[in-house]
């Protein structure tokens, strides 16, 4: 169903359709990640006046013997630990309070551990976010194993940057840019985020090895994103029974896929990031919140609940991964701010780390407005071109 028929169609259909997958799915992902800020926290003796699923006004919420206050808050876009002589969600530090600070307390304050903990206790968050990823890809092969689509060229597309490559029907792809090539669906992923870029493939013709130089054309294509930009290199596969065979995987085989999958998140994020500095792809293709909640819902009814799983994984590994950009507010400008304490032997001046956080906060916020915007301009269009 389109995001847009499901609000015509009433709320009902709006909360069951995607809020629902969108909150479950964004919801596990940032229960882990506080999750790994907590327990670090825990382990190093600091500690922990509150742990909110959303932020905002309270929903529902309990204390626990250690004093902790477990809530859900209403705004469900993110989540916070509060450490004990933390000033607010994000970490910041309470320099009135720790100057007032008895030796009990010390002893308990985040901001008097050692830079090693506090590092540690940061870096904890998004280091539990690529470990969810990686159990998650990896329990999904183990249990259900792979059917993959032998990576065998039926068809090359007359004037195509594989007919001009030397492509040739038969021919079994094995390799590209050092990458072993299992299934026909690992070509793709390849070569839709590589458009002009020349890439090196391995083929097997014959039984012999030949290797040829391709070049994605770069294609506009409708993705469950929006409008994209994508490779193309113009070849088809069969799509008979016999081109299917399904792979099992053991345990070890299984967490060492999981960790190319997650590797492979990480990969194309700064793949896009390098070509959107230099200019050779589009801010537009940013998501935030509203995309990623119609990815949810389209996602859950097409591919019901394994595809879902696969989606919270993907978007823990870009959650664990945007939190470590060196912005302050999010977990890597913390951990920037402990390096440079590290290298220094003392904490940047209060004053200083007020004005960084001040300049995060005003970058994330600016980020996230952007984000919605496209998220928006995406929604609308496809309404405007069907003069609806």
């Amino acid at each position: 169903m389109e995001f847009f028929s499901a609000i015509g169609g009433g709320a009902f259909d709006v909360v069951v359709g995607y809020l629902v997958p969108f909150i479950a799915v964004l919801a596990l992902v940032v229960f882990v990640h506080e999750m790994g800020h907590f327990l670090v926290g825990r382990w190093c003796g600091v500690g922990v006046q509150a742990f909110s699923i959303g932020f905002g006004p309270e929903i529902v919420g309990w204390n626990d013997r250690h004093g902790t206050r477990w809530k859900i808050s209403l705004v469900p876009l993110g989540g916070y630990v509060k450490f004990f002589g933390d000033a607010g969600a994000a970490s910041t530090p309470d320099n009135d309070g720790l100057q007032q600070m008895g030796a009990a307390d010390r002893a308990k304050s985040f901001h008097h551990k050692p830079v090693s903990q506090r590092a540690a206790i940061v870096a904890a968050g998004p280091l539990a976010n690529f470990i969810l990823a990686v159990a998650i890809f990896a329990g999904l092969v183990y249990v259900n194993g792979r059917d993959v689509l032998i990576p065998r060229v039926d068809e090359v597309i007359e004037g195509s940057a594989a007919e001009r490559a030397g492509f040739q029907p038969g021919d079994v792809i094995v390799e590209i840019d050092g990458r072993t090539i299992v299934g026909f669906n690992d070509m793709q992923r390849i070569v839709s985020s590589s458009a002009e870029d020349e890439l090196t493939i391995v083929v097997d013709r014959g039984g012999a090895l030949v290797t040829l130089t391709a070049t994605p054309e770069r294609r506009v294509t409708e993705t469950a994103f929006g409008v994209q930009r994508i490779g193309m290199l113009g070849i088809q596969a069969s799509r008979s029974p016999e081109a299917i065979r399904h792979i099992s995987y053991g345990p070890i085989e299984a967490v060492g896929l999981g960790v190319y999958e997650s590797y492979f998140v990480v990969e194309r994020t700064f793949d896009y990031l390098g070509k959107l500095i230099t200019g050779r792809e589009s801010a537009d293709q940013l998501s935030g919140p509203i995309r990623i909640a119609k990815v949810s819902g389209d996602v859950a009814e097409a591919g019901g609940i394994l595809q879902l799983i696969t989606l919270a994984a993907v978007l823990s590994v870009s959650i664990g991964l945007i939190n470590l950009f060196p912005v302050p507010m999010l977990d890597g400008g913390h951990l920037m701010f402990y390096a440079i304490e590290a290298a220094r032997g003392r904490p940047l001046s209060e004053n200083a780390q007020e004005i960084g956080f001040r300049i995060g906060f005003a970058l994330v916020i600016f980020l996230m407005l952007f984000a919605t915007w496209n998220d928006i301009v995406h929604l609308i269009n496809p309404l405007t071109a069907d003069g609806t």
